[in-house]
């Protein structure tokens, strides 16, 4: 029997959508072990109706994550997300001290390996991700710097990969960075926090505000919560 659907919270409903908070530690869809849960199998059992799962975050991360209630939405979201017209904006916390207000580019290809881990290389995919430095603190008696990231592509573990590469890995993350360092976290500190995009002639901004598990590791580095958001986030 499936467990209760308490920690996820609806974010928006309409006709053509259901998205929702999805916890850390809880696949986005089904895994190959069928009697893990998922988002997807928990919601349809909930609400009694087929959801389709428009694009996908990392068992790992918390936040956003967008059902098609019907097939013609869903293909017209999946090909919007195809065409990099869907602006999604993460939030993490990464080892290291960058000044507050620092922005730049990443744009390094991504490969998958043969291990499934992903990695730069020349021969992997052309992958861009864009980032800001919003707060700095210290865990752990190491500097860590709150970040906005913005893939601009969509590859597997992109920001987690582009993160480690530039030599800021994420806090918490159990695959890429110092093995030394995973225990200073309790989660992998990455949160899908907002995405824009058009659907049957409306504009949508969405937001998951970071949960529990997020905000407290970001006060134990001594970062205000506040910093995560700013005004052109948007609201929902």
């Amino acid at each position: 029997m499936e467990e209760p659907v308490a920690e996820i919270a609806i974010v928006h409903e309409d006709a053509g959508l259901v998205v929702v908070m999805k916890p850390e530690g809880l696949a986005a869809i089904p895994e190959r072990d069928l009697t893990q849960p998922s988002a997807q199998r928990r919601l349809e059992a909930l609400r009694g109706e087929r959801l389709f799962v428009v694009h996908r975050i990392d068992k790992e991360v918390s936040g956003l994550l967008i059902f098609a209630r019907s097939e013609a939405v869903h293909r017209e979201l999946s090909l919007a997300f195809e065409r990099r017209e869907v602006e999604k904006r993460y939030l993490g916390l990464v080892w290291g001290a960058i000044a507050p207000g620092a922005r730049g580019e990443i744009e390094a290809p991504i490969h998958q390996f043969g291990s499934g881990r992903m990695g730069v290389d020349a021969r992997g995919k052309t992958s861009l991700t864009r980032w800001e430095a919003l707060a700095r603190g210290e865990l752990g008696g190491r500097a860590v710097t709150l970040v906005r990231l913005e893939p601009h592509t969509g590859r597997r573990h992109q920001l987690r990969v582009h993160a480690y590469h530039i030599g800021h890995a994420l806090v918490g993350d159990p695959r890429y960075g110092e093995a030394a360092l995973r225990g200073e976290a309790a989660r992998l500190m990455l949160h899908a926090h907002v995405a824009r995009f058009g659907l049957e002639g409306r504009r949508y901004t969405l937001r998951a505000e970071p949960p529990p598990s997020f905000t407290a590791i970001l006060r134990r580095a001594a970062i205000d919560p506040a910093q995560a958001s700013s005004p052109k986030d948007g609201s929902a």
